[in-house]
């Protein structure tokens, strides 16, 4: 059984330049299948999910690059990264000018992993291991890569960011055209063609778009 996240995360991963937004490192996995499968395996014995946290996912990667090519979003702000994974939009967001960046995860590895690439990419960001949903924080801008993968879970954070636009957050979506991504309530920002992991995207480049709440 694995006992010390950050050690299994060092070797099991390499440092790598995040393919659309190379300004960042990231620790991911060389072979996805063979992490997934590993730690299905090992993990599964205490009840964690799949590493999420080992990859830079499309949604993610489109989510970094138009916080670090558009600052003001998160400049000077108290920012969220929602369902966080490797901390990429979280470490873009602090690369940006944010005053202060949560990165909120469920899954122990991913909180481990944030401290990791933060350091490797010399930022400060504070990992936050809660089901944050139907709270409200008073976060200045709230981001969310890649959370419409589920029926369940996208209907229930949907509501939620909608919320907190409503109230007056900037919320941001990456999203690279899962299937129960709303648009008909968004619109989008930009559109970005992503280089992805075959293994898990069933292709070399994902178009995806930042989106915000109409």
């Amino acid at each position: 059984m694995i006992t010390d996240p950050v050690a299994f995360i060092l070797a099991e991963t390499r440092l790598l330049p995040v393919p659309h937004a190379p300004e960042i490192m990231l620790h991911v996995a060389d072979e996805a299948t063979e992490l997934w499968q590993r730690t299905e395996e090992e993990l599964g014995e205490i009840g964690l999910p799949p590493p999420f946290w080992a990859f830079a996912w499309a949604g993610g990667q489109a989510l970094a690059r138009y916080i670090l090519d558009h600052p003001d979003t998160v400049s000077g702000r108290r920012v969220l990264d929602f369902a966080s994974g490797s901390g990429l939009v979280a470490i873009a967001a602090m690369k940006a000018g944010a005053a202060e960046v949560i990165a909120c995860d469920i899954d122990p590895f991913a909180i481990a992993a944030i401290g990791v690439n933060a350091q490797a990419n010399g930022v400060a960001v504070a990992p936050l291991a809660a089901d944050i949903v139907g709270q409200d924080r008073g976060w200045d801008t709230v981001l969310a890569g890649d959370i419409c993968y589920e029926h369940d879970l996208a209907a229930r954070v949907i509501e939620w960011l909608l919320s907190l636009s409503n109230r007056g957050a900037t919320v941001l979506i990456g999203d690279p055209g899962r299937s129960y991504l709303p648009k008909d309530r968004l619109e989008s920002l930009a559109m970005y063609e992503v280089p992805v992991t075959r293994t898990l995207e069933d292709s070399d480049i994902k178009k995806s778009s930042v989106w915000r709440f109409r």
